[in-house]
């Protein structure tokens, strides 16, 4: 039975229950991408939740949103110039396609709710605190992940994130400007930046590490290396029925080699590869392909042992004629020690070994602003199914106010004197 104290437990619930209908799709999973209608519904919930609790909203040049509280002298501006720089929370809403409801939104409600629990506490920041919400962190529609945080840091540039393209040949700079947006604002945001004094990113464990623990929450330590790169395939299109198989140049073979090849190779270097993605030309049942394109997914805990397995397919692929374009690459990004200690310290009371600490092979924003030199933490709160880019993904209850007891916790403890 809650209590009175669980106020933001229930807020919590309420929020949840608010984002549940959006995006989804007949699968149960999600279809919430960057500047679409689906996009819009999201970003106008967070600033009517940032209204509700008459919070500063702030949109930076890429359009990430930061719901800002300060009641102490002059601006937040005025904070950060005088040395006191704020304590950021939060994550993202979009979705891959058909993907789970808590990769990223469990991060942005259970900041809401948590500075919800700090305001009835009577905590006072002696900085200022914000709830971000990152856009297009999973790079669904466009190709690139964490663009907004990407951008944001100068980690992506400006002129590259305009003329990314989507399946329906719609660029970024044109779905810019059909959200109402001006393309040309696109870029790094220093001023931004100069607001942002650490960041602690909440999200939902994407493995079941937590399950074998039996422990609700962890501290995250580093992000494995990972990136993107796109196969692309020539071939000769022909008819399937009249073309000897001595005559053709099918595609589809190069193709087909990378997707074995990159199993292969994982499993030689002890890393995770992945081609889920592919756009076939001219795409017709009875037509052999003239051109195919595939998508490579490559990460694991060595970088070196992933630059080679990159390495070893584009070898591999060279006799199908392919070509390589590498669209995103981070690299091992080790999250703040320090802060990531203090926050074991918060969590363990006496005994921050009860604590446990995970790396991940997920990306994250928190990757991206910790490799741009902002200090980082995550927290990280226990999927039962250990699935995740999928409807089957889960926390339960429980664990989730877990998770917003933690992260108050945390914040409640990094406000306590300026940074």
């Amino acid at each position: 039975m809650s209590t009175p104290g669980d106020e933001h437990l229930r807020t919590f619930d309420r929020l949840w229950a608010d984002l549940d209908p959006v995006g989804r799709v007949g699968s149960g999973g999600y279809r919430r991408f960057v500047w679409t209608r689906e996009d819009a519904a999201l970003r106008e919930w967070f600033a009517g939740e940032a209204a509700a609790r008459r919070l500063d909203l702030v949109e930076d040049r890429v359009g990430n949103q930061w719901a800002w509280w300060w009641d102490g002298p002059g601006s937040v501006d005025d904070a950060a110039r005088a040395g006191h720089r704020g304590v950021v929370i939060g994550s993202h809403l979009d979705s891959v396609p058909d993907g789970g409801a808590f990769d990223g939104p469990l991060g942005v409600v259970s900041s809401f709710a948590a500075l919800d629990a700090l305001r009835a506490q009577g905590v006072v920041p002696a900085v200022p605190v914000a709830v971000v919400h990152f856009v297009d962190e999973e790079g669904a529609r466009f190709g690139i992940a964490c663009a907004g945080s990407r951008v944001l840091t100068g980690a992506l540039d400006a002129d590259r994130a305009r003329a990314l393209t989507d399946a329906d040949g719609v660029t970024y700079a044109q779905a810019l400007s059909a959200a109402g947006r001006d393309p040309g604002r696109l870029g790094r945001d220093d001023e931004a930046l100069a607001r942002v004094g650490c960041f602690v990113e909440l999200h939902v464990e994407q493995g079941r590490a937590l399950v074998d623990l039996d422990a609700p929450v962890a501290v995250g330590s580093d992000i494995w290396p990972h990136g993107r790169w796109r196969f692309d395939f020539p071939g000769e299109a022909d008819h399937a029925g009249t073309t000897r198989l001595e005559d053709r140049r099918d595609a589809m073979l190069g193709y087909a080699g990378l997707v074995l090849g990159a199993r292969e190779a994982a499993e030689r270097r002890g890393c995770v590869a992945t081609v889920g993605k592919v756009a076939v030309t001219p795409g017709g049942v009875n037509a052999i392909p003239s051109h195919v394109t595939g998508w490579l997914d490559a990460r694991g805990a060595d970088e070196t042992q992933v630059e080679a397995l990159v390495a070893d397919l584009t070898r591999s692929s060279a006799a199908a004629g392919a070509t390589v374009t590498r669209e995103s690459w981070t690299p091992t990004t080790r999250l703040d020690t320090d802060l990531a200690a203090r926050l074991r310290g918060v969590l363990g009371r006496e005994d921050e070994l009860s604590v446990p600490v995970l790396g991940t092979g997920a990306g994250h924003d928190a990757g991206i602003l910790a490799g741009a030199g902002v200090p980082t933490a995550m927290l990280f709160v226990r999927n039962p199914t250990g699935v995740s880019h999928s409807p089957a993904e889960h926390a339960e209850p429980d664990d989730c106010h877990a998770g917003v007891d933690a992260l108050a916790a945390c914040v409640a403890d990094l406000v306590g004197e300026p940074s």
